[in-house]
């Protein structure tokens, strides 16, 4: 449906076409985590330090948790416990509180480009964090969208349960990647605009089988990026799996291409070949959504992304030694584990822009065409022509 409204030249919304931001607070607010404990059976007795360095090895080595208890980080049923071989109760509430920290540098201006009682489109900077993870947690997307005051739809009559405090992400973009990134402000916008995106990952599952589901596609994404050497076909479609594999310094692992993994479909097409460069400027239409999928796609294809500091050709990691960096006697001021020193997915420095979208609106079903503006690195020569001619 969206590939059909795009063929057929659907006109694009007047763009909302404004900045929004708050400069990042020098240091965050911290976090806390609450957990309740259950014990195993009723002869055998936990400690403090037994509960944190089992349960939780992935946030810290045991001599990092033992500082953080000493270091009066802990509650347990509201008092604070220095002593990390105290027993616990059952059902007894621990609470761990992370001390606040300066995020790195971010972005904090974001641009609006389509927005309506249902739905608003953003351009987001690269640098700049969808949802809290790792070391952003407050200099993110969804920081921005919860500080500014938006114009809501009516909270009376059927609407009220249908009303959210703000707009939210219905999909991420990488911490590196810039481009269009969509939001919902009401629940049912949510609802909807995240089934399109599963829809689109079943469907990729289907064409991997050799379906025909052009027809099905309720939203379709455009990406333009920039690859390493010269690709020999003009249009190519990449539907290699993407899985999770384990990776130091990423807890929950990283998703590389893999045979075990989930589909994923990526169509590429050739804007330009930049011979005196050996780099090439591409097009990239995506349904699944995968995590890094097109990082991994045309690194699987042996295109990596220019100045991509993680993957490498095949769509696997460039860093190749996957024994941990840090050991139980290495911690960081906090207790936490060092920065691993190889690449980690939230690393900038690639080139890829979310360029343009056609999508069925979440609730009147007529069909937008949306589009962020193209940072200069990315524009074909002819773009760049037109664009001075405009100025």
């Amino acid at each position: 449906m969206a590939a059909a409204a795009a063929a057929a030249g659907e006109t694009p919304p007047p763009p909302a076409n404004y900045f929004f931001g708050r400069p990042w607070p020098d240091l965050n607010a911290g976090l806390s985590y609450t957990d309740t404990f259950r014990g195993a059976d009723a002869e055998t007795t936990t400690t403090l330090i037994d509960f944190y360095s089992e349960n939780y090895k992935s946030s810290a080595p045991l001599p990092g948790w033992i500082h953080r208890i000493r270091n009066g980080q802990i509650t347990v049923d509201g008092q604070v416990v220095t002593d990390p071989d105290i027993i616990l109760s059952e059902g007894s509430k621990l609470v761990y509180h992370r001390l606040s920290w300066k995020e790195p540098f971010a972005p904090y201006l974001l641009q609006v480009l389509y927005e309506d009682d249902d739905m608003l489109a953003l351009n987001k900077p690269s640098g700049l964090q969808v949802l809290p993870k790792g070391l952003f947690q407050q200099r993110t997307v969804l920081a921005q969208l919860q500080w500014k005051e938006w114009k809501m739809p009516p909270s009376s009559c059927s609407k009220k349960k249908n009303v959210q405090l703000h707009p939210v992400p219905v999909h991420r973009l990488g911490r590196g990647t810039s481009g269009l990134l969509l939001c919902a402000k009401t629940k049912l916008a949510k609802v909807q605009l995240a089934s399109y995106f599963a829809e689109g990952a079943a469907n990729a599952e289907k064409k991997r089988d050799g379906t025909e589901v052009g027809k099905e596609w309720k939203i379709s994404k455009f990406y333009r990026a920039l690859v390493t050497g010269i690709l020999e076909h003009d249009e190519d479609v990449i539907t290699q799996p993407i899985g999770l594999v384990h990776y130091p310094g990423v807890a929950e692992g990283l998703y590389v291409a893999c045979s075990s993994g989930k589909p994923a479909m990526s169509k590429v097409c050739v804007l330009e070949r930049l011979a005196h460069q050996n780099q090439t400027l591409v097009q990239v239409e995506i349904h699944s959504g995968r995590p890094h999928q097109i990082r991994i796609h045309l690194a699987y294809i042996g295109h990596p992304l220019v100045d991509d500091p993680l993957y490498g050709i095949g769509g696997q990691p460039k860093f190749h030694d996957l024994e941990p960096t840090s050991t139980d006697i290495s911690f960081a001021y906090d207790g936490g584990y060092e920065r691993p020193l190889q690449p980690v997915p939230g690393d900038c420095g690639y080139h890829l822009h979310a360029h343009w979208l056609v999508l069925c609106h979440p609730t009147t079903n007529k069909m937008l065409k949306i589009t962020a503006h193209l940072p200069r690195i990315l524009q074909t020569q002819e773009e760049r022509c037109d664009q001075q001619l405009d100025t």
